[in-house]
């Protein structure tokens, strides 16, 4: 390779990476991005967030040709299940992303170096089949998570599955086990029950999305057990049997008991994330480590002088989003400019149908905090535009500071809430009081009114309920 120092090296081309990069060489900066993937994106594009997406998007419509039209008056017959086709979609959708990522590279000038990356210095990378590379200015370790393994139990991607397998089961299979109630777990068990799996959810906890605001999460379980899934709480799995005819599992109560055997014919282990630090030389050059991620200042630095790090492997939520903005700041603040990342206004969304959207404090974390603040909720069923859509489970749940009436955070149950959230993110940025939202015009009918009318809530005077 021609090239061998550069001003910004970024170790990962994932969300946080390749946006950094792009950033970066906005900035003016001469930027090579290392990544051993045959296609730029990392989890995200590849492996994660968008094929989930398509699939999700897919099995939604499915389900709703074969269940859900009659009652909008549309009488359809024979639907039948191209599996092979959703898959072709998802494979497409994943293609135009990564494929949209590598476009950007050009456009920028960034170079792609195709290879594992170790960092052998405080300014040097060696890349596999590659050689060596010199950052002048900054090393950025933006290499993101991978899956956090169970003790005991072996995933082979065909009958014990990773999200990674799950994305691309070749039948859908008759019983599934999701070991795990979190986002990933839930998602793709929302999948997989839609096109025809009887979906059975272990969690070890005693509820299902446990970061998320207590009320959303008994609800959304309600609502999925509705669409037929079944769930096991306070409940670990200790081990697994594989046979030619699928999987049986052993599963105890959390606090102890007696064992019981759930059958399978797929597991899916979605028991959370661990930062990807493997084979990065980071205990040679001595970059510190805390609780298995790269430990880091307020400006994304290590104790290394000119290494950094974002993302996944940095505290804070496993978001894409979060790497990205982590990224663009990392790289304004390379260039002499004053970016930084507000990492308590974080949203997070969980794309099952309803979907889930929060940011900010939930209600069990401001009793626990002793914060005194007052609660605004409306429900979909008052709204007009989820009545028409036929779609009105869940509810909008505004909290503010009972003495000043600063928004502290809100959670969202229900119909393409994580395109509502937004608002509402922008809305606590600038120190946003219920009575702003409430007073701010909202189209008519729109779902988003049930945002105004949560914070009118926070004031005792809904409109519609």
């Amino acid at each position: 390779m021609a090239e061998s120092t550069f001003d910004v090296v970024v170790v990962g081309g994932g969300p946080g990476g390749y946006v950094c990069a792009i950033r970066a060489a906005q900035l003016g900066f001469k930027v090579a991005c290392v990544e051993k993937r045959s296609a730029l994106g990392g989890t995200c594009l590849n492996v994660g967030c968008i094929p989930s997406k398509a699939l999700l998007a897919a099995s939604e419509k499915y389900e709703e040709a074969a269940h859900g039209l009659a009652k909008f008056g549309i009488k359809v017959g024979g639907v039948e299940l191209d599996l092979p086709g959703m898959h072709a979609h998802k494979s497409k959708v994943v293609k135009d992303n990564t494929g949209g990522v590598e476009f950007l590279f050009k456009k920028n000038k960034i170079a792609w170096l195709k290879g594992a990356g170790t960092i052998t210095s405080a300014n040097t990378v060696e890349v596999e089949g590659v050689g060596a590379i010199t950052a002048s200015k900054a090393i950025v370790i933006a290499t993101g998570s991978e899956v956090t393994p169970l003790p005991g139990i072996v995933i082979d991607e065909t009958k014990i599955v990773s999200s990674t397998g799950a994305l691309d089961l070749a039948e859908v299979p008759k019983r599934l086990v999701v070991i795990g109630g979190g986002v990933i777990g839930l998602e793709l068990g929302s999948v997989w029950g839609r096109l025809g799996a009887q979906v059975t959810v272990v969690e070890y906890l005693d509820r299902i999305l446990p970061t998320m605001d207590g009320e959303v999460s008994k609800q959304s379980q309600r609502i999925f057990a509705k669409q037929g899934m079944t769930f096991k709480l306070g409940s670990k799995v200790t081990g697994a049997n594989v046979s030619e005819t699928g999987v049986s599992l052993t599963v105890e109560p959390a606090a102890g008991g007696a064992a019981e055997t759930i059958e399978a014919d797929v597991v899916l282990v979605a028991i959370g994330r661990r930062p990807y630090t493997q084979g990065l030389g980071l205990e040679a050059v001595g970059v510190e480590m805390e609780r298995g991620r790269v430990k880091i200042g307020k400006h994304f630095e290590t104790n290394v002088p000119g290494i950094y790090a974002i993302g996944d492997v940095v505290e804070g939520p496993m978001l894409a989003h979060k790497a990205e903005e982590e990224g663009v700041a990392l790289a304004e603040q390379l260039a002499g400019q004053k970016s930084h990342v507000n990492h308590d206004l974080v949203p997070g969304v969980v794309y099952t149908w309803p979907e889930v959207a929060a940011v900010g404090k939930t209600e069990e974390e401001l009793k626990a905090a002793g914060v005194a603040y007052k609660a605004g909720k409306f429900p979909f069923t008052a709204n007009g535009r989820a009545r028409a859509i036929g779609t009105t489970d869940g509810f909008v749940k505004i909290l503010a500071d009972a003495a000043t009436d600063k928004v502290l955070g809100v959670h969202l149950l229900g119909p393409n809430v994580s395109e509502m959230i937004g608002e509402l993110v922008l809305a606590m940025e600038f120190s946003a009081s219920a009575e702003d939202i409430a007073r701010t015009c909202h189209a008519h009918p729109t779902l988003t009114e049930a945002v105004k009318e949560a914070a009118l809530a926070v004031d005792g005077r809904p409109l519609h309920i």
